[in-house]
C-alpha cells in the first residue's frame, strides 16, 4: 500500500493507496512542534483503528508547505515503515512544465493539485484550493503551469475578524440563507461566503480573459463544497485531489505503486 501524506499549514491530511483505490484518509491538526516520536505514536493510532499492519505499507509520498515539519516526518517513515519517503521537491517527475519565473517558489499542494487535475480532467484549467490561503492556479490544455493568484483563506479572514474586532464572535462558516443578514453571525457568514464565492467568480473570469480562453475550474480544500454552492465558475469539487496528485507523482518516480 502507498502512504500518502500532504502537510498544509492547518491541516495535514494522509491517505492510503491499494493500487488507485483510495482505502482510508484521516485529516489531522498540523502541529508545527510535533517530535518525531509524537507522530509516529498518531500514525500508528490511525493505522492500527483501520486493522492496517506497517507492514502493509511498501511506498511513501509527502507534499509539505511546513519545512520545520519535514525532518521529524521523514524520521518517522524510516523507522516505522522502513521506507525513505518520496518527498516533493525540485526534480521529481510530475509531467507538469513550469513556466514560472522561480520554480522552487511554487508551494508543493499546488503542484501536487495540478498533476491530479490534469490527470482527470482536460485542460485549459484553474484549479483553486481553499486551505489557509486561497490560491488560484492556471494550467494549459499542454500541461503548462503558467502561474496563479494567492488571496487570505476564508478562515483566517474569519479569524482576523474574530480577533481584531473586540465586538464580533467567532462563527462556523456556512452559507446564509439571505444575503442580507439579519444577525451579527449572518452577516460575518454572508460576508465570508458570498463574497469569496464573487471574489472566486471574479478571479476566474479575469484569468480566463487574459489567458484567451475557457477554464475549466476544479476546487479543492475543506471549504470548497460551501462555496461551490454560491459560486457559478466552479465546475467540479474534489476533496480528495492533493491525494490523489500524490499518488499520480509516485507513480511518475517509482516503479510499483500499488
Amino acid at each position: 500500500m502507498l502512504l500518502v501524506i500532504d502537510v498544509g499549514n492547518s491541516n495535514t491530511v494522509i491517505g492510503l493507496y491499494r493500487d488507485t483505490e483510495l482505502v482510508v484518509h484521516w485529516r489531522i491538526v498540523t502541529t508545527h512542534n510535533h517530535t518525531s516520536d509524537e507522530l509516529r505514536v498518531l500514525i500508528m493510532m490511525l493505522l492500527q483503528q483501520d486493522n492496517i499492519r506497517p507492514s502493509d505499507i511498501n511506498g511513501c509520498c509527502v507534499s509539505s508547505v511546513v519545512p520545520q515539519f519535514n525532518m521529524a516526518l521523514t524520521e518517522v517513515v524510516r523507522q516505522s515503515f522502513n521506507l525513505e519517503p518520496l518527498m516533493i521537491e525540485p526534480g521529481v517527475k510530475t509531467g507538469i512544465q513550469l513556466h514560472i519565473e522561480n520554480p522552487k517558489e511554487l508551494g508543493a499542494d499546488r503542484l501536487v493539485n495540478a498533476v491530479a487535475a490534469v490527470d482527470e480532467h482536460d485542460g485549459p484549467l484553474i484549479i483553486i484550493d481553499f486551505g489557509t490561503a486561497t490560491t488560484f492556479d492556471y494550467v494549459t490544455d499542454k500541461a503548462e503551469y503558467k502561474g496563479g493568484i494567492i488571496v487570505p483563506g476564508i478562515q483566517l479572514s474569519a479569524n482576523a475578524l474574530f480577533e481584531n474586532c473586540a465586538k464580533l464572535p467567532r462563527v462556523e462558516i456556512s452559507t446564509p440563507k439571505s444575503i442580507i443578514g439579519r444577525n451579527t453571525v449572518d452577516h460575518i457568514r454572508g460576508g465570508l461566503t458570498y463574497g469569496s464565492a464573487d471574489m472566486v467568480d471574479g478571479m476566474v473570469r479575469r484569468i480566463s480573459e487574459e489567458a484567451g480562453v475557457q477554464c475549466t475550474v476544479v476546487a479543492t480544500g475543506g471549504l470548497a463544497p460551501v462555496i461551490a454552492e454560491t459560486a457559478d465558475s466552479i465546475d467540479v469539487v474534489d476533496p480528495l485531489l492533493t491525494l490523489k496528485g500524490l499518488r499520480g507523482i509516485y507513480s511518475r518516480n517509482v516503479r510499483d505503486a500499488s
